[in-house]
């Protein structure tokens, strides 16, 4: 372009227009909102406290079936697709479910070892790590129990680690998710330390679970696990084990069960030696009373020391 044929003011207008079409393009690309993909609602909960309505969150995993078995759907690949971050509880939760959806949906922005890719098992130390693996051990986790976020203390920590990668994804809202983020830190450790005070009524007794999914909550607060209804992790329970536990329930207080195993096995201990079944959600959405981060462990602590 011959800029010599154009006059001064010409040039200030071009110059002008020039200018206000990259700002428009800049503009459009962030007005759109940044898409959060997490693997759990309880992940999504957390989210949500931080980004207000500032991102659109999606949660994949429906919170009434067994998180290590989830269905893949079509619907999800296109839901990676578009993710700006994915958010995983991880040490190895999703494996049987969610490589294979993030190899379909071909988002390089998501991919491990991204910004936009966060684990947060990578935040927490974890219980139950093997030092050997072997068939006989069941569907053992090699890097550890993965349901440390039951455990209400954990979920600090968590928030932390979304707080700080939301802020990396998409600075220009570091004010608003700082300001999400402080406000939500103080009102969980408010509920915190009612839930701290209400489980002391539960210190020092002894329960059975089906699966080994509140062995944090249990650590955390003084009770004593006596057994597990499956013999080893994904392994449904036959007769001589329900035997072998009968020996031991007479110390048992109450028996956890949650919402995706069978309740049989539960219920059968239950009416034998009248010991209380606790139905516990182990997400958010997973029982109607724990529709939030907050309500989940409200229905959690609720449900135990009632």
């Amino acid at each position: 372009m011959k800029y010599k044929n154009f006059s001064k003011i010409q040039l200030i207008l071009i110059h002008t227009l020039v200018l206000l079409h990259l700002f428009l393009i800049n503009t459009t690309v962030w007005a759109k909102k940044p898409v959060i993909v997490t693997t759990y609602q309880y992940i999504a909960g957390i989210t949500e406290q931080i980004t207000g309505n500032s991102a659109t969150v999606i949660a994949l995993a429906p919170p009434q079936f067994d998180p290590h078995y989830i269905v893949p759907k079509p619907s999800y690949i296109a839901k990676l697709r578009n993710a700006n971050l994915l958010i995983i509880n991880g040490a190895q939760l999703e494996i049987g479910w969610l490589p294979q959806l993030i190899r379909q949906a071909n988002n390089p922005a998501i991919i491990t070892g991204t910004k936009g890719f966060l684990d947060l098992s990578n935040f927490v130390k974890k219980i139950d790590v093997p030092t050997a693996l072997s068939r006989a051990m069941g569907d053992v986790h090699p890097e550890g129990n993965p349901h440390f976020y039951l455990d209400p203390h954990t979920i600090p920590v968590l928030a932390k680690a979304i707080y700080e990668r939301l802020c990396t994804i998409v600075p220009e809202n570091y004010n608003l998710y700082s300001k999400n983020y402080t406000t939500f830190i103080e009102k969980f450790n408010a509920r915190l330390t009612v839930w701290d005070a209400q489980m002391t009524k539960v210190k020092g007794k002894s329960a059975i679970e089906y699966h080994k999914i509140y062995d944090y909550l249990l650590i955390r607060y003084g009770i004593h696990l006596a057994g597990t209804i499956e013999p080893v992790s994904g392994i449904p329970p036959a007769s001589k084990h329900i035997a072998k536990l009968e020996n031991t329930i007479y110390t048992v207080s109450f028996i956890l069960q949650d919402v995706y195993h069978p309740y049989d096995a539960a219920q059968y201990l239950s009416q034998k030696f009248s010991i209380p079944v606790i139905v516990l959600p182990h997400d958010v959405g997973a029982t109607s009373d724990a529709n939030d981060i907050f309500s989940l462990f409200d229905a959690i602590v609720g449900r135990i020391t009632q």
